[in-house]
């Protein structure tokens, strides 16, 4: 599904290096956790493979479509979410989620079943009319969700997308995750949540100081003398 080879980014012209030579292959029918502390390149990361970013060197592919030389066609197979729902405020619930359709040239039909599908499982069919400026963050996040879905990517890039939904929504949502990825298709994403990530995910990736420092099923990371859950995986390998 994904595909990242020998990726590196660096800023500042060179001096800092955000991301060094990544390899990672995202499967078919799997959600991915993508993990790190701050600053371990994680949203560069995720920036790279959505198209935000260039990187440097390497190559990005999704379901074989690379994403700098066929990057239309690479941008139909994704849903991304950033870690931060900064967007047009001044519309309506539904403006955005037809804006964001039409984008996708989403058929009239589908997307009036898709958005209405949902907006009522969000708990968002009230709100929908009003100006997202009078959102909460967590509704917010909500219609970031649902445009990013509108057009039903095979590839979920989520950054973050726990923060700020409340327990019912978070709860929806992994659901949504698992469901997904049944069908074939496949969800990455990070989180600061390792408990969400250790129930939910079937691999997991740790990066630190812009490098993949492991790669695998929990249980194939549980190797340390200390490494009974996640939390302490993460900390023995990121503290070395």
């Amino acid at each position: 599904m994904l595909i990242i080879k020998d990726v590196s980014k660096s800023y500042n012209k060179g001096a800092v290096k955000a991301v060094d030579g990544l390899n990672l292959h995202v499967r078919n029918g799997e959600i991915f956790g993508f993990l790190g502390p701050n600053g371990a390149g994680k949203t560069t990361t995720i920036k790279m493979i959505v198209g935000l970013l260039n990187q440097d060197s390497g190559s990005i592919t999704i379901k074989g479509f690379d994403n700098r030389k066929q990057s239309l066609e690479a941008k139909k197979r994704i849903g991304y979410v950033p870690d931060n729902p900064d967007i047009y405020d001044k519309l309506t619930g539904l403006e955005y989620l037809n804006f964001m359709a039409d984008v996708y040239e989403v058929p009239l039909k589908e997307r009036r079943e898709r958005i209405d599908y949902y907006l009522d499982i969000f708990d968002l069919k009230k709100a929908a009319t009003d100006i997202i400026k009078s959102y909460s963050h967590g509704m917010k996040q909500k219609i970031v969700l649902t445009g990013a879905l509108v057009h039903d990517p095979e590839l979920w890039i989520l950054d973050e997308p726990l923060v700020g939904l409340d327990p019912k929504s978070a709860h929806i949502l992994k659901d949504l995750m698992r469901k997904h990825c049944d069908k074939g298709n496949s969800v990455f994403f990070s989180t600061h949540v390792l408990e969400v990530a250790e129930r939910l995910c079937d691999r997991i990736g740790i990066i630190n100081r812009g490098k993949l420092i492991a790669i695998g099923m929990v249980d194939e990371l549980k190797k340390g003398e200390n490494a009974e859950t996640l939390e302490n995986i993460f900390l023995e390998l990121t503290e070395k």
